[in-house]
């Protein structure tokens, strides 16, 4: 049973990979190429020697771009898929689809919203390469505390449930990680190196277009993949793990 929800959690993936491609070929890539001449203009300007291009942009924007989706996305669905399985019947009564959709919002909140919020991903010609090492060490730091954060919420929901009710159980928790990754967004340092003359519209539309494309993957896993594991698990429910460890 574990098997085949891995392989529909990475069919989805796949299939989300797909359309991520499409998206960010069609509204992310303009962006790109702008910023990528803001930075050849601001060398020049300089005096500086262009750095060499290694991969054409052509190979970058097509199949660079096809492959890294793909493979990321299908990778995501096989741990959502897993991740599905053991919580099934475990944190709620609910069927496939609301344990899926629940899944998918959490996922999409701890790992892709909260982070963003701290550090926005920038195009080409935003940023030190001399602190990229720093930069990316702080954002899984912010990912990592942010899972955290959203795994202790749900345990301590489900206890406050017991006692307060679902709804205000799941609103305190709710409260509670707001206020923990709050602080921990306010102990890291914060980083803006952020060109002055960098075009403030092309910025913020590549932190949306960045961020709709993990909304098309959550998303999808969360509907497609919910709705295609009920036909595995239709009547599973609180004894869903029971299940599927007797399978």
């Amino acid at each position: 049973m574990v098997g085949r929800l891995l392989l529909r959690g990475m069919i989805v993936g796949a299939f989300a990979g797909i359309l991520i491609f499409a998206f960010a070929h069609s509204f992310g890539e303009p962006l790109v190429d702008w910023a990528i001449g803001f930075e050849e203009k601001t060398a020049q300007a300089a005096g500086e020697a262009p750095e060499p291009e290694i991969v054409s942009r052509t190979t970058q924007a097509g199949i660079g771009l096809f492959t890294g989706s793909i493979i990321f996305s299908t990778a995501i669905g096989g741990l959502f898929a897993l991740v599905f399985s053991f919580v099934y019947g475990r944190i709620s009564p609910l069927g496939a689809r609301g344990t899926a959709a629940l899944l998918a919002i959490a996922a999409f909140v701890a790992i892709s919203l909260v982070p963003d919020l701290k550090y926005p991903a920038n195009p080409p010609a935003v940023g030190n390469s001399d602190t990229i090492d720093a930069r990316t060490e702080l954002f899984f730091i912010m990912i990592l505390a942010s899972v955290i954060g959203m795994v202790v919420a749900v345990g301590f929901g489900r206890r406050l449930a017991a006692r307060y009710g679902s709804w205000n159980g799941a609103i305190i928790a709710g409260i509670g990680y707001i206020v923990f990754v709050a602080l921990i967004q306010y102990l890291l340092p914060a980083i803006n190196e952020v060109p002055e003359q960098f075009s403030a519209v092309v910025l913020w539309r590549f932190r949306i277009t960045s961020l709709g494309m993990h909304a098309i993957l959550w998303a999808l896993l969360g509907l497609v993949f919910g709705a295609w594991a009920e036909r595995e698990l239709p009547q599973v429910r609180s004894r869903g793990n029971a299940a599927l460890r007797r399978a």
